[in-house]
Protein backbone atom coordinates (compact mmCIF):
# COMPACT_ATOMS: atom_id res chain seq x y z
CA UNK A 1 0.00 0.00 0.00
CA UNK A 2 2.93 2.38 0.97
CA UNK A 3 4.37 1.69 -2.67
CA UNK A 4 1.39 2.47 -4.55
CA UNK A 5 1.23 5.54 -2.48
CA UNK A 6 4.41 6.49 -3.44
CA UNK A 7 4.05 5.73 -7.22
CA UNK A 8 0.85 8.12 -6.99
CA UNK A 9 1.79 10.88 -5.04
CA UNK A 10 5.14 10.92 -7.59
CA UNK A 11 2.24 10.74 -10.82
CA UNK A 12 0.42 13.33 -9.23
CA UNK A 13 3.33 16.06 -8.86
CA UNK A 14 3.23 15.73 -12.60
CA UNK A 15 -0.24 17.20 -13.02
CA UNK A 16 -3.33 15.53 -14.54
CA UNK A 17 -2.47 15.26 -17.75
CA UNK A 18 0.45 13.15 -16.61
CA UNK A 19 -1.30 11.13 -14.30
CA UNK A 20 -3.17 9.14 -16.96
CA UNK A 21 -1.36 5.83 -18.27
CA UNK A 22 -2.85 4.10 -21.12
CA UNK A 23 -5.84 6.42 -21.34
CA UNK A 24 -7.09 5.67 -17.56
CA UNK A 25 -6.24 8.37 -14.86
CA UNK A 26 -4.51 7.31 -11.44
CA UNK A 27 -7.18 7.39 -8.55
CA UNK A 28 -7.09 10.23 -6.32
CA UNK A 29 -4.81 9.86 -3.16
CA UNK A 30 -6.76 9.31 -0.08
CA UNK A 31 -5.30 10.00 3.74
CA UNK A 32 -6.65 9.49 6.75
CA UNK A 33 -7.02 12.14 9.50
CA UNK A 34 -7.90 10.94 12.99
CA UNK A 35 -9.45 13.45 15.36
CA UNK A 36 -10.94 12.41 18.42
CA UNK A 37 -14.62 11.90 20.03
CA UNK A 38 -17.75 13.78 18.39
CA UNK A 39 -17.99 17.34 20.11
CA UNK A 40 -14.57 18.46 20.64
CA UNK A 41 -12.53 20.99 18.92
CA UNK A 42 -10.36 18.60 16.82
CA UNK A 43 -13.43 16.84 15.11
CA UNK A 44 -14.59 20.65 14.38
CA UNK A 45 -11.06 21.58 13.14
CA UNK A 46 -10.33 18.22 11.60
CA UNK A 47 -13.85 18.44 9.22
CA UNK A 48 -12.93 21.87 8.33
CA UNK A 49 -9.41 21.38 7.25
CA UNK A 50 -10.34 18.32 5.25
CA UNK A 51 -13.18 20.26 3.47
CA UNK A 52 -10.74 23.36 2.28
CA UNK A 53 -7.76 20.70 1.32
CA UNK A 54 -10.11 18.60 -0.41
CA UNK A 55 -11.41 21.22 -2.60
CA UNK A 56 -8.53 22.70 -3.06
CA UNK A 57 -6.98 19.96 -4.51
CA UNK A 58 -9.57 17.35 -6.03
CA UNK A 59 -6.64 14.86 -6.49
CA UNK A 60 -6.06 14.35 -3.14
CA UNK A 61 -8.90 13.32 -0.49
CA UNK A 62 -8.59 13.32 3.37
CA UNK A 63 -10.82 11.38 5.18
CA UNK A 64 -11.86 12.56 9.08
CA UNK A 65 -12.04 9.63 11.68
CA UNK A 66 -13.41 10.04 15.31
CA UNK A 67 -10.91 8.47 17.65
CA UNK A 68 -10.30 8.99 21.25
CA UNK A 69 -8.24 11.39 20.50
CA UNK A 70 -4.22 12.81 21.26
CA UNK A 71 -3.41 9.77 23.10
CA UNK A 72 -4.46 7.22 20.77
CA UNK A 73 -3.61 9.13 17.69
CA UNK A 74 0.16 8.62 18.44
CA UNK A 75 0.34 4.96 18.11
CA UNK A 76 -2.17 4.78 15.50
CA UNK A 77 0.23 7.19 13.74
CA UNK A 78 3.18 4.72 14.67
CA UNK A 79 1.57 1.59 13.61
CA UNK A 80 0.60 3.97 10.07
CA UNK A 81 -3.48 2.88 10.88
CA UNK A 82 -3.54 6.92 10.32
CA UNK A 83 -1.55 9.02 7.43
CA UNK A 84 -2.53 12.22 9.67
CA UNK A 85 -3.42 13.04 13.31
CA UNK A 86 -4.39 16.04 15.35
CA UNK A 87 -2.51 15.86 18.83
CA UNK A 88 -2.69 18.42 21.11
CA UNK A 89 0.63 20.30 22.16
CA UNK A 90 1.63 18.06 25.57
CA UNK A 91 0.96 14.87 24.40
CA UNK A 92 2.89 15.79 21.66
CA UNK A 93 5.61 17.44 23.30
CA UNK A 94 5.70 14.50 25.54
CA UNK A 95 5.85 11.93 23.01
CA UNK A 96 8.68 14.01 20.92
CA UNK A 97 10.68 14.19 24.21
CA UNK A 98 10.44 10.28 25.01
CA UNK A 99 8.48 11.29 28.56
CA UNK A 100 7.21 7.52 29.66
CA UNK A 101 8.16 6.13 26.56
CA UNK A 102 10.67 6.00 23.83
CA UNK A 103 10.66 9.25 21.55
CA UNK A 104 8.34 9.08 18.01
CA UNK A 105 9.73 9.83 14.87
CA UNK A 106 6.51 11.16 13.48
CA UNK A 107 6.72 14.49 11.90
CA UNK A 108 4.87 17.98 12.20
CA UNK A 109 2.54 18.56 9.00
CA UNK A 110 1.38 22.17 10.78
CA UNK A 111 0.40 24.14 13.74
CA UNK A 112 -3.14 24.15 14.11
CA UNK A 113 -3.83 26.76 16.60
CA UNK A 114 -2.70 27.39 20.17
CA UNK A 115 -4.54 26.65 22.96
CA UNK A 116 -4.61 28.59 26.40
CA UNK A 117 -6.25 26.52 29.09
CA UNK A 118 -8.75 27.35 31.34
CA UNK A 119 -11.86 26.55 33.28
CA UNK A 120 -15.19 27.16 32.54
CA UNK A 121 -18.18 27.76 35.58
CA UNK A 122 -22.10 28.65 35.02
CA UNK A 123 -21.90 32.29 35.84
CA UNK A 124 -24.35 32.28 38.42
CA UNK A 125 -21.73 29.70 40.56
CA UNK A 126 -19.69 30.69 43.35
CA UNK A 127 -16.42 29.94 41.58
CA UNK A 128 -13.87 32.72 40.74
CA UNK A 129 -10.75 31.26 41.18
CA UNK A 130 -8.83 27.88 40.93
CA UNK A 131 -8.73 27.46 44.45
CA UNK A 132 -12.39 27.82 44.69
CA UNK A 133 -12.58 24.86 42.58
CA UNK A 134 -10.54 22.33 44.84
CA UNK A 135 -12.52 19.36 46.20
CA UNK A 136 -15.36 19.82 43.30
CA UNK A 137 -16.42 17.35 41.01
CA UNK A 138 -14.52 18.84 37.34
CA UNK A 139 -14.82 17.65 33.91
CA UNK A 140 -11.38 17.31 32.55
CA UNK A 141 -12.18 16.47 29.26
CA UNK A 142 -12.35 13.14 27.28
CA UNK A 143 -10.27 10.22 28.42
CA UNK A 144 -7.74 9.96 25.68
CA UNK A 145 -7.30 13.60 24.75
CA UNK A 146 -4.77 15.90 25.43
CA UNK A 147 -7.02 18.15 27.88
CA UNK A 148 -6.45 16.83 30.95
CA UNK A 149 -2.54 16.40 30.33
CA UNK A 150 -2.80 20.62 30.24
CA UNK A 151 -4.87 20.34 32.99
CA UNK A 152 -2.25 18.03 34.49
CA UNK A 153 0.83 20.63 34.07
CA UNK A 154 -1.02 23.73 34.81
CA UNK A 155 -2.57 22.12 38.65
CA UNK A 156 0.52 20.55 39.11
CA UNK A 157 2.21 23.96 38.70
CA UNK A 158 -0.01 25.13 41.67
CA UNK A 159 1.54 22.33 43.62
CA UNK A 160 -2.27 20.56 43.12
CA UNK A 161 -3.17 17.31 42.12
CA UNK A 162 -5.76 16.60 39.78
CA UNK A 163 -7.27 13.26 40.99
CA UNK A 164 -6.85 14.03 44.24
CA UNK A 165 -7.68 17.70 44.67
CA UNK A 166 -10.92 17.71 42.51
CA UNK A 167 -13.58 15.08 42.09
CA UNK A 168 -12.01 14.48 38.28
CA UNK A 169 -14.39 13.42 35.85
CA UNK A 170 -13.20 12.06 32.51
CA UNK A 171 -15.49 12.13 29.55
CA UNK A 172 -16.48 9.37 26.62
CA UNK A 173 -17.33 12.16 24.71
CA UNK A 174 -16.18 15.52 24.29
CA UNK A 175 -19.35 16.98 23.83
CA UNK A 176 -20.67 15.52 26.79
CA UNK A 177 -19.03 17.91 29.34
CA UNK A 178 -21.56 21.63 28.95
CA UNK A 179 -24.69 19.54 30.28
CA UNK A 180 -22.81 18.54 33.09
CA UNK A 181 -21.95 21.69 33.69
CA UNK A 182 -25.68 22.98 33.04
CA UNK A 183 -26.60 20.39 35.34
CA UNK A 184 -25.08 20.66 38.28
CA UNK A 185 -23.18 17.35 37.71
CA UNK A 186 -20.16 19.19 37.92
CA UNK A 187 -19.23 22.51 38.96
CA UNK A 188 -16.45 23.50 36.10
CA UNK A 189 -15.11 21.90 32.47
CA UNK A 190 -11.77 22.22 31.32
CA UNK A 191 -10.54 23.57 27.70
CA UNK A 192 -8.45 25.29 25.44
CA UNK A 193 -8.12 26.95 22.61
CA UNK A 194 -9.97 30.09 20.46
CA UNK A 195 -13.77 28.58 19.81
CA UNK A 196 -13.69 25.51 21.46
CA UNK A 197 -17.31 23.94 21.14
CA UNK A 198 -17.38 23.12 24.67
CA UNK A 199 -16.70 26.51 25.50
CA UNK A 200 -18.96 27.96 23.29
CA UNK A 201 -21.70 25.83 24.64
CA UNK A 202 -21.77 26.74 28.15
CA UNK A 203 -21.45 30.69 26.99
CA UNK A 204 -24.55 30.38 24.79
CA UNK A 205 -26.56 28.60 27.43
CA UNK A 206 -29.76 29.89 29.74
CA UNK A 207 -27.33 29.98 32.32
CA UNK A 208 -24.45 31.64 31.02
CA UNK A 209 -20.65 31.21 31.47
CA UNK A 210 -17.52 32.52 34.00
CA UNK A 211 -14.23 31.75 32.63
CA UNK A 212 -11.54 30.81 35.37
CA UNK A 213 -7.70 31.00 34.03
CA UNK A 214 -4.59 30.60 36.08
CA UNK A 215 -3.68 34.66 37.68
CA UNK A 216 -0.81 36.42 36.49
CA UNK A 217 1.18 35.30 39.60
CA UNK A 218 -0.18 31.89 39.35
CA UNK A 219 0.83 31.80 35.33
CA UNK A 220 4.34 32.89 36.84
CA UNK A 221 4.50 29.64 39.53
CA UNK A 222 3.44 27.10 36.64
CA UNK A 223 5.66 28.33 34.06
CA UNK A 224 8.82 28.54 36.48
CA UNK A 225 7.85 24.40 36.72
CA UNK A 226 7.13 23.93 33.09
CA UNK A 227 8.77 26.46 31.52
CA UNK A 228 7.24 24.97 27.95
CA UNK A 229 4.18 26.22 28.59
CA UNK A 230 3.60 29.65 26.93
CA UNK A 231 2.09 32.60 27.92
CA UNK A 232 -0.92 32.98 25.77
CA UNK A 233 -4.23 35.23 25.10
CA UNK A 234 -8.46 34.11 24.57
CA UNK A 235 -9.23 37.44 22.68
CA UNK A 236 -12.17 39.27 23.97
CA UNK A 237 -15.44 38.00 21.85
CA UNK A 238 -14.25 34.36 21.56
CA UNK A 239 -16.98 33.48 23.32
CA UNK A 240 -20.70 34.75 23.56
CA UNK A 241 -21.01 37.25 26.15
CA UNK A 242 -16.87 37.77 26.90
CA UNK A 243 -16.39 40.97 26.39
CA UNK A 244 -12.17 41.12 28.02
CA UNK A 245 -9.66 39.27 27.02
CA UNK A 246 -8.27 36.54 28.91
CA UNK A 247 -4.69 35.55 29.53
CA UNK A 248 -3.57 32.59 30.45
CA UNK A 249 -0.65 29.70 29.56
CA UNK A 250 -0.91 26.02 26.91
CA UNK A 251 0.66 24.95 23.95
CA UNK A 252 0.06 24.29 20.44
CA UNK A 253 -1.77 21.73 18.60
CA UNK A 254 -0.33 19.93 15.77
CA UNK A 255 -1.20 17.88 12.89
CA UNK A 256 1.32 15.21 12.96
CA UNK A 257 2.22 12.70 9.95
CA UNK A 258 3.19 9.20 10.36
CA UNK A 259 7.14 8.70 9.93
CA UNK A 260 7.45 7.62 6.18
CA UNK A 261 4.40 9.85 4.53
CA UNK A 262 6.71 10.63 1.17
CA UNK A 263 8.39 14.12 0.95
CA UNK A 264 6.31 14.40 -2.23
CA UNK A 265 3.04 13.82 0.14
CA UNK A 266 3.78 16.55 2.54
CA UNK A 267 5.14 19.46 0.02
CA UNK A 268 1.62 19.15 -1.78
CA UNK A 269 -0.23 19.11 1.27
CA UNK A 270 1.57 22.16 2.55
CA UNK A 271 1.49 23.94 -0.43
CA UNK A 272 -2.24 23.34 -0.46
CA UNK A 273 -2.87 24.43 2.97
CA UNK A 274 -0.81 27.52 2.78
CA UNK A 275 -2.10 28.61 -0.22
CA UNK A 276 -5.65 28.63 1.22
CA UNK A 277 -4.99 29.92 4.13
CA UNK A 278 -8.01 32.73 3.87
CA UNK A 279 -10.33 30.58 2.93
CA UNK A 280 -9.42 28.59 5.75
CA UNK A 281 -9.79 31.94 7.93
CA UNK A 282 -13.18 32.26 7.02
CA UNK A 283 -14.75 28.66 7.26
CA UNK A 284 -13.54 28.72 10.65
CA UNK A 285 -12.18 31.28 13.11
CA UNK A 286 -9.15 29.25 15.01
CA UNK A 287 -8.08 28.22 11.52
CA UNK A 288 -6.97 31.82 11.24
CA UNK A 289 -3.82 30.65 13.63
CA UNK A 290 -2.85 27.82 11.38
CA UNK A 291 0.05 29.87 9.28
CA UNK A 292 3.53 28.46 8.30
CA UNK A 293 5.11 31.14 10.02
CA UNK A 294 3.51 29.78 13.49
CA UNK A 295 4.40 26.38 12.36
CA UNK A 296 7.91 27.53 12.58
CA UNK A 297 7.48 29.40 16.22
CA UNK A 298 5.54 26.22 17.59
CA UNK A 299 7.95 23.21 16.84
CA UNK A 300 9.70 22.33 19.46
CA UNK A 301 12.60 21.76 17.33
CA UNK A 302 13.32 22.50 13.17
CA UNK A 303 13.88 18.49 12.45
CA UNK A 304 10.32 17.83 13.47
CA UNK A 305 8.61 19.31 11.05
CA UNK A 306 8.22 17.17 8.30
CA UNK A 307 11.15 17.16 4.97
CA UNK A 308 8.67 17.89 2.77
CA UNK A 309 7.21 20.85 4.80
CA UNK A 310 10.38 22.28 5.07
CA UNK A 311 11.18 21.82 1.42
CA UNK A 312 8.31 24.26 0.80
CA UNK A 313 8.55 26.59 3.45
CA UNK A 314 12.27 27.26 2.18
CA UNK A 315 10.77 27.88 -1.37
CA UNK A 316 8.17 30.47 0.31
CA UNK A 317 11.03 32.35 2.52
CA UNK A 318 9.39 31.33 5.98
CA UNK A 319 12.99 29.58 6.62
CA UNK A 320 16.20 29.89 5.09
Amino acid sequence: MRFALILISAALLLGPAAAQTGGTAISTITLSLGTATPGGGFPLYGNAFAEVMNAADPQISIAPRNTKGSNENIPLLEKGELDLALVAGEPAYEAFAGIGRAPVRLKILTAIYSNPGMFVVRADSPYRTIRDLVGQPVAFGAKGSGLPILARYVLDGLGLKQDEDFKAVYLDRAGDGPAMVEDGRVSALWGAGIGWPGFAAVASSASGARFIAPSVEEIARIRAKHAFLKPLLVPAGSYPKQDAPIASLGSWSFVLTREDLPDDVAYRLAKTLHGVEANFCKKLAQACETTASNTVAAAPRPELIHPGVMKYFREIGVVK
